[in-house]
């Protein structure tokens, strides 16, 4: 090969090596893109550059992701992940690991309302951690269930992985929320079932609320308690999904409605105020850059590296080895969950997906079933040492009892249980395409 045609490797490997030494993302994909397109093709590339770039700037489709981003955070700021703990610990304190199984309830409840990992597990590590830590829970197992459980979000639609994955592959972001609603809710259900039979097992390790606590509460305010928590994420749930699952609105709408839907539920709950406010669209606005300024920096990469030929490289490559498609489907998985020990799920989508997503479509995978496996393998990117972003944020609120080494412990069988979740997708891809085919024909 001349070195023309190796230099679409050797940019992604200057990448690569720029992003291990350290340097922010952001500006080095987009540095890294500037350099070898200029090398490439002379000046002309900042031609053909603003246009792509206005491109991804005008795509309505990502317009959802600063919406679902706010409707997050609102949520965050109206006091419902607090309630909502509250509550379902003392529904299920009666059994061993009961505040542990009310975090993956709890979680899941939030990934359908919110979806934004850090303000999850935040939440859940400042209200239930201290409590499960105090009650004499293992600090392995409480640590676990609530990065586990505050990643549900990135599954379990409305998602914004699942927005930017969509928009990657070029399929309807709503089948792709169809088709990852079973497999987010079969993660969830595995990681119940890990708590009861660990529990059951070692009861010492998760103990029960006491009775004496638990009489405390009649049953009668405990039922007034859990209708009152549950009606508010119900109802957003079913104003969100439903509306794009029934074709009322696509999921660009569907997120302004979820916003417009959170808004009220903070009026509603009395936390509402212009500096709360203020403070939601702050925090929107900086996660929303980041997002868009990693596009920008993606989309010039992609540009430069397709124009000097990388897609047929690769293609070539993987022809000369000459594998079966599952074989190369099984690489592609294999390499995405190694990524996401050192890049998280932005980097990892906008970087390698556009590379790796057309030659699983070539070889004949349904891209909305592809596309869920990716999602449900991009999620274990927040909790796989050592740039687990759920371990980062767990890690900032924690008691000063609960350590790194206990955090990192006790993410490992609930990574074990994703990738377990993983395979039962890959081995029935109707899950994934069951309910698009129902709703959309």
């Amino acid at each position: 090969m001349t070195f023309a045609e190796l230099l679409p490797a050797i940019m992604f490997l200057v990448f690569t090596l720029l992003i291990l030494l350290g340097y922010p993302v952001a500006f080095t994909i987009a540095g890294t893109a500037l350099a070898f397109g200029v090398y490439a093709f002379g000046l002309g590339f900042f031609d053909l550059l603003p246009l792509r770039v206005w491109g991804v700037m005008t795509n309505f489709t990502l317009l959802a992701v600063p919406l679902f981003v706010f409707m997050g955070v609102t949520l965050e700021r109206s006091g419902l992940a607090e309630d909502l703990l509250e509550t379902m610990g003392f529904v299920m304190g009666r059994v061993p690991g009961g505040i542990a199984i009310a975090v993956v309830i709890v979680g899941t409840l939030l990934a359908a309302s919110t979806g934004i990992v850090g303000a999850t597990v935040t939440t859940m590590g400042l209200i239930s951690l201290p409590t499960m830590v105090r009650r004499g829970y293992q600090k392995e197992l409480a640590t676990g269930v609530i990065c586990a459980s505050g990643t549900l979000g990135q599954i379990i639609p409305p998602s914004i992985v699942l927005v930017i994955v969509g928009d990657i592959l070029g399929v309807s972001v709503g089948d792709l929320f169809l088709g990852a609603l079973l497999p987010g809710l079969l993660l969830s259900g595995l990681y119940l079932i890990y708590l009861l039979v660990f529990c059951f097992l070692n009861p010492e390790l998760a103990p029960p609320i006491p009775a004496a606590e638990r009489a405390a509460v009649s049953s009668r305010e405990l039922a007034r308690r859990v209708g009152k928590v549950l009606v508010p994420p119900l109802t957003l749930m079913v104003c969100v999904l439903g509306s794009i699952f029934f074709g009322i609105a696509s999921p660009t709408e569907a997120a302004a409605v979820g916003a417009t839907g959170a808004l009220a539920l903070t009026i509603l709950n009395r936390k509402f105020s212009l500096t709360m406010l203020r403070q939601t669209m702050d925090v929107t606005v900086r996660l929303t850059s980041i997002v868009f300024i990693i596009l920008v920096g993606a989309t010039a990469f992609g540009l430069a590296f397709r124009g000097m030929g990388g897609d047929a490289l690769i293609r070539d490559f993987i022809a000369h080895l000459q594998l079966p498609p599952w074989a190369v489907f099984s690489s592609v998985m294999g390499l995405v969950f190694i990524l996401g020990f050192f890049l998280d799920f932005i980097e990892i989508s906008f970087i390698h997906l556009p590379v790796l997503a057309p030659i699983l479509t070539a070889m004949g995978f349904d891209p909305v079933w592809y596309g869920v496996v990716l999602g449900v393998n991009l999620q274990t990117s927040f909790l796989t040492p050592p740039f687990g972003y759920a371990l980062f944020y767990l890690r900032g609120v924690a008691p000063p009892e609960v350590t790194t080494g206990h955090i990192y412990r006790g993410i490992i069988p609930f990574v074990a249980l994703q990738l377990i979740g993983m395979l039962i997708v890959i081995a029935f891809p109707w899950m994934t395409t069951w309910l698009p085919r129902l709703v959309f024909g």
